[in-house]
């Protein structure tokens, strides 16, 4: 027996091995069959309790007879015990080792589950409408270098990603109960989910935004052949990276793409993806008040013909009046709201001011007298020389990788294949959009196009006047969004985790929209901010980071060296575009400098 004992110690230390020399495959069949091991486990002393071994429970009466000799049947029936001794216990797969400290279960996510894991298998069962299909995921190899474990480890496939509203408000709960934050996290997983009709009119919205005005500048800046291969180009490009961002979440077992980049690199990583979403949404300000001061004035001078000879009402013609009066007094009141689901009727407004865009572009392009038309060289026509600033504008019209998980979120079935598909049709449409717009106004202007391609109308178009109306309200009430994205990457960088505390949301809000009115007053050429803004955040957000995390989380394969050259074209377009547009604004070149 105590030979028997000690094979069976050596039997249960021998399946305990050390996490680094555990096998990725069987590391995730273990967390897999977690909870039926631990039932297991727990039903084992119930069962000994209940049924005790007749030693056990007459010791006295072993004790008496031990001089006794045993008849043929307590023989055969202490051999019968005996033989269910020796039997060998039941053991899991030879790969799979289980270890019975409790030490293992992980603490809670913010999502109110022990691990992925088990929030996969929880959301799996709750309704079949809500489970995930196989998707073009599941067989792909990938590797994920974790310093904590020293190894390499297989993860599993997300599905808990959530919308808007379920992941801005997962940090409210900071440090809350487990109950309370399951509770909460239940009640979400029950709200109604968007289909792929829904999804993509969300993700059109987050692309076909104010970089569309600025589409027929871009053809400019490249000339119209090497504009129409870029905008072709870059739109292939940007949908690959936007379905990298959910891949590599789903790779690293993050739910966010500031956590995908900080597991990838670390700190270091969660600095660049931080600064990079702060500048383009910080230039995304800056640009609105700009477009602001281009439109609201035009408008409010064609109602009122004889505005700015009028005492006080006067500075209403002034445009710099104009994005001070209008930001102060409508944008930065919507800014101090802490729920970003108030100004979710904004994104209808923003739908349909595109439209009244480009509907009028096309129209009034078509109306306008030779006189007013530009002229074209060979350049224009063909490559100019321009062409990294131009895919600095284009690349800022496109960049909605920050809201492509949230998107994801929002499918009822939530996979790559379907999301793939709402990426592709998304970015599709937008791309026709973009090259309507393009081509409606470079086609009409040609050299003589501007930054913002509604200046080029004249100030008394009627058509065009309704257009800028509805372009600048839109502005006023898409700054504000802006202004939550950089006060929510401000907060959780440097006071991450913390309460809410009303003296720095006033901070951060009043400082954000006021710097960004400053520039906006001190810059009269939308084009600039779009080729700088382009240049720097949307190059690093679209083309640098989503293929350096999937390089990092994957196995060597074709696709991983087609990510590597888009990581080099990104850094190169970065470079170049940024010393090009900061050396046209230095030297003045291209008009940069016209006000109206």
């Amino acid at each position: 027996m105590a030979e028997a004992r000690s094979q069976h110690a050596g039997h249960h230390q021998a399946g305990v091995e050390p996490a680094s020399t555990r096998d990725p495959e069987a590391e995730a069949l273990l967390f897999d069959d977690e909870a039926s091991s631990i039932g297991e486990e727990e039903e084992a002393p119930a069962n000994v309790l209940s049924k005790p071994s007749p030693a056990a429970a007459a010791p006295g009466a072993s004790n008496n007879n031990r001089a006794s000799t045993p008849t043929a049947a307590q023989q055969q029936q202490h051999q019968h015990q005996h033989s269910q001794q020796q039997r060998a216990p039941r053991t899991p797969p030879p790969r799979v080792h289980f270890d019975p400290n409790p030490t293992i279960l992980q603490g809670r996510t913010p999502n109110g589950y022990a691990n992925s894991f088990d929030s996969h298998r929880r959301s799996s069962s709750y309704d079949d409408e809500y489970a995930p299909g196989r998707d073009s995921l599941d067989d792909l190899d990938f590797q994920i270098d974790d310093g904590a474990h020293g190894g390499q480890h297989r993860t599993p496939l997300l599905t808990g990603i959530e919308a808007p509203s379920v992941a801005l408000a997962n940090g409210a709960w900071g440090g809350g109960s487990d109950d309370e934050v399951q509770s909460w996290a239940e009640g979400e997983r029950q709200r109604p989910k968007s289909g792929l009709r829904s999804a993509f009119m969300n993700m059109a919205n987050s692309i076909i935004g104010a970089g569309i005005i600025g589409q027929p500048y871009a053809f400019k800046q490249a000339g119209l052949l090497s504009g129409v291969i870029l905008l072709v180009g870059l739109t292939v490009v940007v949908d690959w990276t936007i379905c990298l961002i959910v891949v590599n979440s789903k790779l690293s077992g993050a739910n966010s793409f500031q956590g995908t980049v900080e597991h990838c690199f670390g700190r270091s990583g969660l600095i660049a993806i931080s600064l990079a979403q702060w500048l383009f949404a910080f230039g995304g300000m800056v640009a609105f008040g700009v477009i602001v001061g281009d439109t609201i004035p035009h408008v409010l001078q064609a109602i009122w013909p004889g505005l700015s000879d009028m005492p006080v009402l006067g500075m209403l013609a002034d445009r710099r009046a104009v994005i001070v009066i209008f930001i102060l007094g409508v944008s930065y009141p919507l800014t101090l709201y802490r729920d970003i689901a108030k100004l979710a009727k904004a994104s209808t407004l923003a739908l349909i001011s595109m439209v009244i865009i480009l509907i009028t572009v096309l129209i009034q392009g078509i109306m306008t007298p030779s006189a007013d038309r530009g002229s074209f060289t060979t350049p224009t026509l063909t490559i100019n020389t321009g062409i990294f600033q131009a895919i600095g504008v284009i690349s800022f019209a496109f960049v909605c990788h920050h809201n492509s998980l949230l998107i994801y979120g929002s499918l009822k079935t939530p996979t790559i294949d379907r999301f793939s598909r709402v990426t592709h049709f998304s970015t599709g449409v937008s791309m026709l959009a973009c090259m309507l717009m393009a081509l409606a106004g470079f086609l009409t202007f040609g050299d003589q196009t501007l930054g913002n391609v509604l200046n080029n109308f004249p100030a008394d178009n009627t058509m065009v006047n309704v257009a800028r109306l509805c372009f600048g309200l839109n502005m006023l009430t898409t700054l504000p969004l802006e202004a939550f994205v950089c006060r929510e990457v401000m907060l959780n960088y440097y006071f991450p985790g913390e309460p809410f505390n009303m003296n720095l949301h006033l901070i951060f809000s009043t400082s954000l929209v006021v710097s960004a009115m400053v520039l906006s007053v001190m810059t009269c050429d939308l084009g600039s901010v779009f080729e700088l803004v382009g240049a720097t955040s949307a190059c690093a957000m679209a083309y640098i980071l989503p293929p350096l995390c999937y390089i990092k989380l994957t196995s060597r394969s074709w696709k991983t060296y087609v990510a590597i050259g888009v990581v080099i074209f990104g850094c190169c377009v970065m470079v170049i575009s940024t010393f090009q547009a900061v050396g046209k604004i230095i030297k003045g070149e291209g008009g940069v400098a016209q006000c109206m």
